[in-house]
């Protein structure tokens, strides 16, 4: 019988320092264990921006890989999660400004097309409004884009968003209100839209 060895990072998750301190030494099992645990907020905040799973992963996959090649810049700062994210979102962010117009009925949730009860123009509309949202924040200039899909997009808390971006509390929340405030105006033309179309 061959005994495994413990590993110290495991009980701390992965903020431990223990864990931090192996990822730069280009520890492979610690890298492993990172994406073990981080893979799951890393594609929900991918798939959150792009809407489409497959988009998610390649863009989970993509984070990972960088965070791997440039762990050695990472200061332990702000939080090892905060930074995958604001990999993540920056990758999705650019996928998405690159991605052709034209609806994809794989946007559609996968509940509303299988839900026999579900209207199928409410579906699309639910599709259409979540991708006005992510266009909107797409198209955010970057202090305010970054600190919006991290807050929502990556369900960072403020203080976790102020960590990671290393600003001051205060000026995220201020990024959030001014980036709140220009999404208004986009996102109440898109609802006066929807109501003006029926």
């Amino acid at each position: 019988m061959v005994e495994s060895l413990p590993v110290p990072w495991h009980d701390e998750g992965v903020e431990d320092p223990a864990l931090i301190l192996a990822l730069r030494s280009g520890d492979r099992g610690a890298f492993a264990v990172l994406v073990q645990q981080e893979t799951r907020s890393v594609y929900q905040a991918a798939y959150r921006i792009l809407g489409q799973a497959a988009d998610a992963e390649d863009v989970t996959q993509e984070a990972f890989v960088a965070a791997y090649r440039s762990i050695g810049t990472f200061r332990g700062e702000g939080s090892l999660r905060g930074w995958l994210l604001r990999i993540a979102t920056r990758i999705a962010f650019r996928r998405l400004s690159q991605r052709r117009e034209m609806v994809d009925v794989s946007s559609l949730a996968e509940a509303a097309l299988v839900d026999r009860s579900a209207e199928p123009a409410r579906s699309v509309v639910a599709a259409e409004r979540r991708d006005a949202v992510r266009d909107a924040i797409a198209e955010l200039s970057d202090p305010y884009r970054e600190v919006v899909a991290l807050r929502f997009l990556g369900d960072l808390s403020l203080a976790e968003v102020a960590e990671t971006t290393g600003r001051p509390l205060n000026t995220v929340k201020t990024h959030l209100r001014r980036g709140l405030e220009r999404l208004r105006p986009v996102l109440s033309a898109e609802v006066d839209a929807g109501v003006s179309d029926r």
